[in-house]
Order: structure tokens, then sequence, then C-alpha cells
């Protein structure tokens, strides 16, 4: 039966692909005329997250979002979801509607036509590069003004699937201590079950999130870093832990 289903899951994942690029493609004119000057990063944000729902609900997922805090429009924040799929960053810009710019990777800007709004809208960071480090100070600096927020997944990448949740690395501690704002955790429980780095595993269904309580971090200090790491991981790691879908598909046999 397992043998039956994976060439519908092969067409069902080339169709992702499918539908990110021609969607990509048909608001290319739009998402062009808002990376040209910084102001218009909230027009962009509204088009990206028109491109998200695009994607989610085209791939047949469906929402459902619980947060235990709400999100004040002005003010600025450092979102932290466990990451564990290629799906997550659209989950996190469909949910969110207030403008976020990523932190991401450098690798991203190789992949046709999504890299070239990749690298005028993320701030890239080339994690052995301190020079790099210093340089996501800079531009966060810059971009963290009238309500605009960061997110980084500070696992750093997407850990195998039989790992709960990876180490996480110290840039959005670091950052959110720096600029004062409030670290969001979020908890993505379905997103590795229903859309998998594995090709043959996966399928429609309803992508459940998780928007803890803000931990903030005024009056924090540099020397505070590993203590807020840590609080942020076991907020995350204690949640996933107890949820039996997660749990069971973390713990499958190959």
């Amino acid at each position: 039966m397992k043998f039956l289903k994976i060439p519908f899951l092969l067409i069902w994942r080339l169709w992702f692909y499918i539908l990110m690029f021609s969607s990509v493609l048909l608001l290319s004119p739009l998402l062009l005329i808002f990376t040209f000057k910084k102001e218009h990063y909230p027009h962009f944000w509204k088009v990206a997250r028109f491109l998200s729902k695009i994607l989610i609900y085209g791939m047949g997922f469906r929402l459902d979002f619980q947060s235990d805090e709400k999100i004040e429009k002005d003010k600025s924040y450092m979102f932290c979801p466990n990451h564990a799929s290629l799906i997550d960053p659209f989950v996190l810009i469909a949910i969110s509607k207030n403008p976020i710019v990523f932190v991401g990777k450098q690798e991203l800007v190789k992949i046709p036509i999504f890299g070239f709004f990749y690298k005028r809208t993320v701030i890239m960071v080339d994690r052995n590069s301190e020079k790099s480090r210093k340089r996501v100070y800079k531009m966060a600096k810059q971009r963290l003004q009238n309500g605009v927020s960061m997110a980084i997944f500070p696992e750093g990448l997407v850990p195998t699937e039989d790992v709960v949740l990876a180490p996480f690395k110290k840039g959005a501690f670091s950052l959110a201590i720096e600029f004062q704002i409030p670290i969001v955790p979020q908890v993505y429980y379905d997103c590795k079950r229903f859309f998998s780095w594995d090709f043959l595993k996966g399928r429609p269904g309803v992508l459940r999130i998780h928007q803890h309580s803000f931990i903030e971090t005024t009056h924090l200090k540099q020397e505070h870093l590993t203590e807020l790491q840590s609080k942020t991981f076991d907020v995350i790691y204690n949640d996933l832990v107890q949820d039996k879908n997660y749990m069971k598909d973390t713990n499958r046999k190959k």
C-alpha cells in the first residue's frame, strides 16, 4: 500500500515547486517595486503574506493558530519558532500581520528567482564569519523601526526527524537583548509530519501553531544571554514533548 502512495506524493511535492515558482513569477512586478526602498517593506510584506497563503492553502493545508498574547501593531519582536520543514517560513509569514525581517542563511540566494528577492529583503548571515555576524547587528538596527520585527529559527538548521528540538544558536537572543525586544516563542507541531524534507512522507492537513507568552528582555544584558536562550528552549521543547502526534512522528521507525 505504501508503494502505491509514492507516485501521488511525488506529484504533490512537485506541485509545491510549480506553485511557488509560478506565484513568484506572477507577483514579481509587485515584489520588485516594493523591494526598491526600505520604506516600501510593509507593502512587500502584504504581497509575501498573499504568496505564502497561496502555497499553504494550495498544498491542501489549513492553519490553526493559537496565541497566548496579542502582538502590538507598532512594537518590534524577535520571533523564534522551531524549524522542521520547508513550509515553516511561509507559515510564519502567513500568520503575521506586522512586517517581519528574517535573518537567514546565504546559501538560499542560489535558488532561482526566489533567491533574487531573498537577498533583497532578508538579512543574510554567514555563521562562519564574524564580520558577517557584526553586519547583522548594523542592518537589524536599520530595520527595527515602525513596528517591524525580526525572525530567526534559533536551531540554525532543520534537524534530523528523530530530534525533538536541536540546540539553539545564540544569535536571536543576543539581538533581542541588544535591541531590548521581546522573544516570541512559537511551536509548530505538524509541519514536520505533513511536509517533511523526506519526499516520501507527508500529506495535506491542519498545521497547528502555538504562540506562547512573550519573554521580556527589558533590562537584560549580554551576560543573561545563556539564561534567555535556555528559557526559550525549555518553553518550546516542553510543549513539543507533550504533543502526542509530534512525538509519535519523531519516534517513528524509518
